[in-house]
């Protein structure tokens, strides 16, 4: 907060009187020395020689030029951009205080009971839910300040970055190793804070969806276009959207003894696993066999075999999660692309409202049933070379969300209703530790959609390739996300 930012302009200036000295060499060098190999008194293979290490060392002064100039300019920029940073934080910090927060010079933010009347105070000290919503107050502000200074470190990575590359030899082969850099480019980050912000992606892959969301349109296509492989890998096209279990199933976990009616129940539903195995219901066998190794752990589900194998669900997608937004999202996106200018191309993450449906095969309907589902990814606008209208663009993955539990007076059918499954014997499985509900979630791989086209959304499953019986070692270590 106390840093004094104008040590930023003065080296700015300093760097730009070293241009100006660097020119004067120049003019001197060129003058003096390079003029000499080019005159009718000396000839020969030794003058050629000789021009073409003058030739090197007067473009080196050139580039010298170049380099200082482009520094200063960076460090002028940095000047500008930190200070505007810094007036945000200490606008944030005069609102939190004005709203009755105490912030130290640490950043820590707490309720000032101190400017609360004799009453509030009283008040205050004898309501729980007062106490409540000044710690929640609080925490709001210090969140806010916390993502203020963050910028600032942002800012602050995104100089050393941009002053590295401008010092950078962008060209070590003409003729000088680690020489000056006689091509300097702009940052093609909108901000110096957009270019730390991009540099320092999580490391958490849980992170790094709320840190893509973070970055600007540009930065997004910028990244995109440079790691598009790596950023798909690291899960950027995740869904923001939290599932929880709606409901509590058999409840809490191995608090009965088990009896020997539970040992032969356990015996038949390990049976009937192998059965589905037979029968083709492979993901059904798959996840009952992990409710009764009974270790509760989140299981991925397979979503690409459940939209190969469930034209219904297949539709569904296509029309209430793409169709019904896919106009929105090119709008939002078009948007974005023209407040950047409308001539970089900018990335746009959507999501669509998550949705309940029930699985209508029977492999899935059994292996997972009822579901939440929706779709995430992202929007991209590129602009056309030519100046034509820009090409707009979606890529997206299928989540789908579920708790394997089993709900007190229900029953599953299997093999079209020959055997019939209580849920309460199933559940009870799980309150005596013979197995134990477990959450399953997945994604899809990435489809694509032209928003630019009349067709409608269609999704073409990608050929499994594979049994995904038990016998088959890749069953189950599919990517899912």
């Amino acid at each position: 907060m106390s840093t004094d930012l104008s040590t930023l302009t003065a080296a700015a200036g300093k760097w730009e009187e070293m241009a100006v000295r660097f020119k004067t060499l120049e003019d001197q060098y060129e003058k003096d020395v390079h003029g000499v190999s080019l005159g009718e008194s000396w000839i020969g293979l030794s003058a050629n020689a000789a021009n073409a290490r003058f030739t090197v060392t007067l473009k080196e002064l050139q580039g010298a030029q170049k380099e200082a100039k482009a520094v200063a300019r960076i460090l002028r920029d940095a000047h500008a951009q930190l200070a505007d940073l810094r007036n945000r934080l200490k606008a944030i910090r005069d609102e939190a205080v004005k709203a009755g927060m105490r912030v130290s010079d640490q950043g820590t933010v707490a309720f000032d009971a101190e400017r609360l009347t004799q009453d509030e105070r009283t008040a205050y000290v004898h309501d729980p839910d007062f106490q409540q919503a000044a710690r929640a107050q609080a925490n709001e502000w210090a969140e806010r300040l916390v993502q203020a200074v963050k910028a600032v470190t942002d800012a602050d990575d995104g100089i050393r970055m941009v002053l590295d590359a401008a010092v950078l030899d962008s060209a070590p082969m003409d003729g000088t190793f680690n020489g000056f850099n006689r091509s300097p480019q702009a940052s093609p980050y909108p901000s110096l804070e957009e270019a730390g912000k991009a540099a320092n992606m999580p490391k958490d892959r849980k992170d790094v969806p709320a840190w893509w969301r973070s970055l600007a349109p540009v930065t997004r296509g910028i990244l995109l276009k440079g790691k598009g492989d790596e950023l798909r890998a690291a899960d950027v096209m995740d869904p923001r959207y939290q599932w929880h279990s709606p409901d509590p199933g058999s409840g809490e976990f191995k608090v009965e003894e088990p009896t020997p009616e539970d040992l032969w129940f356990h015996a038949r539903a390990l049976g009937l696993a192998t059965v589905g195995d037979t029968i083709g219901e492979t993901g059904a066998s798959r996840n009952m066999l992990h409710y009764l190794r009974g270790t509760g752990e989140t299981l991925n589900l397979d979503v690409d075999r459940i939209l190969a194998d469930d034209p219904g669900f297949r539709s569904e997608i296509e029309d209430q999660h793409v169709a019904q937004n896919q106009d929105a999202w090119r709008r939002q996106a078009l948007d974005e692309f023209h407040k950047a200018g409308g001539v970089e191309t900018v990335v746009v993450p959507v999501e669509s409202r998550t949705k309940h449906t029930t699985l209508g095969s029977d492999e899935w309907f059994h292996a997972v049933g009822s579901n939440a589902h929706n779709v995430s990814g992202f929007v991209t606008v590129t602009p056309d070379p030519h100046g034509g209208a820009p090409k707009v663009s979606l890529d997206y993955q299928v989540n789908v969300w579920d708790r394997y539990n089993w709900d007190p007076g229900k029953s599953t059918p299997f093999l079209g209703g020959l055997i019939n499954i209580s849920d309460d014997d199933m559940g009870r499985l799980h309150k005596v530790g013979f197995g134990q509900e477990f959450d399953m979630k997945g994604g899809s791989s990435t489809h694509h959609h032209d928003l630019d086209s009349t067709t409608p959304p269609a999704i073409t499953p990608e050929d499994q390739g594979r049994e995904g019986t038990r016998g088959d070692v890749s069953r189950g270590e599919e990517k899912n996300r």
